[in-house]
């Protein structure tokens, strides 16, 4: 069964009991291209945009308080995220937002017709346009509407952002006393604890999480009002005011009215700062993914990862470091996306910004599986770490890391010669400094103390060295 919708292009065929009308379905037919629908989050925060517009203007006496109250109400269904399937048109669209808006004010004018004991497509009770869209534009509700998803989403993504730190310093502690060999350029240097390593890492993520903390105060200027191009045109000089007022009190966030309403609508700029955020924070994920990779795998071997899943269809036995290797991929991604941002960013010309929707799809996509990572990441592999202390000290004992601590003592020619010793040789500098009469078994034992190696000052300062140079 269908009900017959017109528009100034023509008639179309709309199923009977669908909420969404003409404008949606065109839009739905045009660019079925991904199958990716509008975030949930963007619809439920336009949603919110259209209680705070429609009791706007019941407050101003523009909109009937009976159409007005339905269609509060009908948004605020769908803010509590109900008539979902409604929302047929692919994120990737044409039209700065437009069918999205469309799609809205048609799912909300049906429901409020509804409401009001009408039948859907009836629009003489409840017009989409006339009603739903009264003293608004897409090119401010939309930009409005993102900012509100953005900051829903950075909320959990800062939380995940501090579980996670809070995870790597609880290593941090439990792993103080690990002595193990530090690298540079994938190279042995000089002895560290593995509790410095992840302190490394905390610091790191603390970085991430002020810095997306922060952004989030970026967001909370809205050009709502500012109609088609920020001029506030076909909306009244004291709708803005009052359509922020009460959209700061749906939403609970710290809202404020963009004093430059042309500035926020055709400049789209904040969003490449906050997406640039989101990239620090994936290279520092990438980073720590990969040192975590490297320490656990059979080179090294100096942590143990969970084991979380059988890693091969073919080799029995085998573990693969999955949440590192699914963290990084999602990293990568974020990363991509900051491009595809950046490029819509700059594509706006004059008083608008035609990409904001793959604006949306792309930053909103990141927030969200950025911060689902990051929590995963923390309980199914970080909390779980264990140590291999016996194997840290192996390695600090077979490099050549002893010779450059006790450069300062012994001097740098006789450490380099004792290094190239134990390497052409294969033995360890710690034999080789007790063949040769330069320590004590006792001494190296006393050295060989976390405590000693891997704090700032030089070695041996604080210890009563018995011989030097093989001299009493």
């Amino acid at each position: 069964m269908y009900r017959t919708e017109t528009d100034f292009l023509g008639e179309k065929l709309i199923p009977r009991g669908a909420y969404y009308g003409i404008h949606t379905l065109r839009a739905a037919q045009n660019f079925d291209v991904s199958r990716q629908k509008v975030h949930p989050e963007l619809i439920k925060s336009l949603a919110i945009v259209k209680q705070a517009a429609a009791e706007s203007n019941m407050t101003m006496g523009l909109l009937d308080n009976n159409i007005g109250s339905a269609i509060f109400q009908a948004a605020g269904d769908i803010a509590d995220g109900k008539f979902a399937d409604a929302f047929i048109v692919d994120a990737f669209q044409g039209g700065a937002g437009t069918s999205t808006n469309m799609n809205m004010n048609e799912v909300i004018a049906n429901r409020a017709i509804e409401l009001l004991g009408g039948e859907k497509g009836h629009y003489d009770l409840v017009h989409p346009l006339d009603h739903v869209n009264m003293s608004q534009s897409t090119n401010d509700v939309y930009p409005t509407a993102l900012r509100i998803a953005a900051i829903r989403l950075l909320l959990p993504l800062s939380e995940a952002c501090a579980t996670l730190q809070g995870a790597l310093q609880r290593k941090e502690e439990e792993f103080s006393g690990v002595l193990k060999l530090g690298r540079t350029e994938m190279q042995d240097a000089v002895p560290v604890t593995l509790g410095q390593e992840f302190s490394a890492w905390a610091e790191a993520i603390s970085r991430d999480r002020w810095r997306l903390y922060k952004v989030e105060e970026r967001l909370r200027k809205v050009n709502l009002g500012g109609t088609a191009v920020g001029t506030g045109i076909n909306a009244p000089r004291k709708y803005s005011y009052i359509a922020i007022e009460r959209l700061r009190s749906l939403s609970g966030l710290g809202l404020a009215r963009d004093e430059n309403s042309i500035d926020g609508t055709q400049n789209a700029d904040v969003f490449v700062e906050v997406s640039g955020m989101l990239k620090a924070c994936a290279a520092t994920m990438i980073k720590m993914s990969s040192d975590l990779r490297l320490l656990s795998s059979s080179p090294f071997g100096e942590i143990k990862l969970p084991k979380l899943q059988a890693g091969s269809s073919i080799m029995p036995g085998k573990v693969n470091p999955v949440m590192p290797e699914m963290v990084s991929q999602v990293a990568y991604q974020v990363i991509a996306n900051d491009l595809a941002i950046t490029l819509a960013v700059q594509s706006g010309q004059l008083e608008l910004n035609a990409f904001y929707p793959l604006i949306a799809v792309n930053l909103l996509s990141s927030l969200e599986s950025m911060a689902k990572a990051l929590r995963l990441f923390s309980e199914k592999c970080i909390v779980n770490i264990e140590a291999m202390p016996e194997v840290c000290l192996k390695h600090v004992k077979n490099s050549t890391a002893l010779a450059t601590v006790l450069a300062p003592v012994i001097g740098y020619e006789k450490a380099a010669r004792l290094a190239k010793k134990a390497l052409d040789s294969g033995r360890q500098v710690i034999d080789l400094l007790i063949e040769e009469n330069v320590f004590t078994q006792e001494e190296i034992s006393e050295l060989l103390q976390a405590q000693q190696l891997t704090r700032a000052g030089v070695i041996g300062q604080d210890i009563k060295w018995q011989r030097r140079d093989g001299h009493e």
